[in-house]
C-alpha cells in the first residue's frame, strides 16, 4: 500500500530524517497518484524500469507489484540504506539500487543489454530535472517516461514555437519524444508540500528518434540564451558561413533571417549543422 502521510512521517521518525529540500525530497502520500504513475508509465510484468530518486519506495512498491524490475538511483545515504534493507532484501534479483548523483548515472546504470526495451517512471528531484533529462537525452533512449516534474519544467519540455517557454531543451525532448496526457498534481500530494503545482508528464519515444550532434546542442542552447536577437545576426557570429545554407530553409515555414530563435520549429532545428 502507498504510505499515507501519517505513514510517511512516522517512516521518516523511525529512520531519523527530516526531508531535505536542496535535494528535492518532497515525498508522495496520494496512493491515486502513485497507482496514475504506473498506470500512464503502461507497467506490465516483466518489463525494465528505471526509478529516479525512490525516496521511501513508495512508487517502486507500485512498480514492483506490477511486475517491474526496478533499476533505480538514490543520492540520500539514508534513504538508499533503507531500500537496500526493505524492498531490495524483499525482492532480491528485482531491484537494483545504485547510491549516487542522477545526473551522472540518468538510467541508474541499467546493463547494456537491458537498454533496448526499457521505460523510466520517476518521482524527478525538482532541481536536477534538465540536466537529468539532458543526460537522458544522450542515449539508449526509454520507450516511455513518466516524470513527476515541477509544471513550468514541464512546460518547457512540451513548449511550441511561439511561446515564452519554447527553448533549447523543447527542442532536444520533442525531436525524441511525443507527448501523451499526462496529470496535474496538487502540491496536496507530497509531504512536505512544495510551492508549486506539479504534474506527471507522459512522454512516448518516437518511431524515429532526432538526437541532436553534442555541437549542436551546444550552439542552439547558446542561441536561445540570446532569445531575442535575429536568427540571422545570432548565427554570423557562431558559425563559420554564417549558416546561410540553413537560413535558406526558413523560407519554407514563412520566416526568414530576422526570425527569433522561439520563432523557428522543431523540424527545422534538427537540420542545424555545425
Amino acid at each position: 500500500m502507498p504510505l499515507t502521510l501519517t505513514g510517511t512521517r512516522e517512516l521518516l521518525a523511525r529512520l531519523g530524517h527530516a526531508p531535505k529540500r536542496f535535494l528535492g525530497q518532497n515525498f508522495l502520500i496520494d496512493g491515486n497518484i502513485v497507482r496514475k504513475s504506473a498506470e500512464l508509465g503502461r507497467v506490465r510484468s516483466g518489463d525494465t524500469v528505471v526509478e529516479v530518486g525512490p525516496g521511501l519506495g513508495t512508487l517502486t512498491s507500485a512498480l514492483l507489484a506490477a511486475g517491474a524490475e526496478v533499476w533505480a538511483v538514490e543520492k540520500d545515504a539514508t534513504l538508499a540504506a533503507h531500500l537496500r534493507a526493505t524492498l531490495a532484501a524483499g525482492h532480491p534479483g528485482r531491484v537494483h539500487l545504485i547510491e549516487g548523483d542522477a545526473v551522472e548515472h540518468p538510467i541508474a546504470d541499467l546493463p547494456a543489454e537491458r537498454t533496448a526495451d526499457f521505460k523510466i517512471v520517476a518521482n524527478l528531484p525538482y532541481a536536477i530535472s534538465t540536466p537529468w533529462m539532458d543526460a537522458v537525452l544522450g542515449g539508449p533512449l526509454p520507450t516511455r517516461m513518466v516524470l513527476m516534474l515541477q509544471q513550468e519544467a514541464a512546460q518547457r519540455y512540451v513548449a511550441g514555437p511561439g511561446t515564452k517557454q519554447f527553448g533549447a531543451i523543447s527542442i532536444f525532448v520533442q525531436s525524441a519524444f511525443a507527448a501523451e496526457r499526462g496529470h496535474k498534481v496538487p502540491a496536496s500530494c507530497f509531504y512536505p508540500a512544495p510551492d508549486v503545482e506539479s504534474c506527471l508528464l507522459n512522454l512516448s519515444r518516437r518511431a524515429e528518434p532526432f538526437l541532436f550532434a553534442p555541437a549542436v546542442k551546444q550552439l542552439v542552447r547558446a542561441v536561445f540564451q540570446q532569445r531575442r536577437k535575429q536568427i540571422g545576426s545570432l548565427l554570423r557570429d557562431k558559425l563559420p558561413d554564417g549558416g546561410r545554407a540553413w537560413l535558406e530553409l526558413l523560407p519554407a515555414a514563412g520566416l526568414d533571417a530576422r526570425a527569433r530563435p522561439e520563432q523557428i520549429p522543431v523540424a527545422l532545428w534538427q537540420q542545424l549543422a555545425v
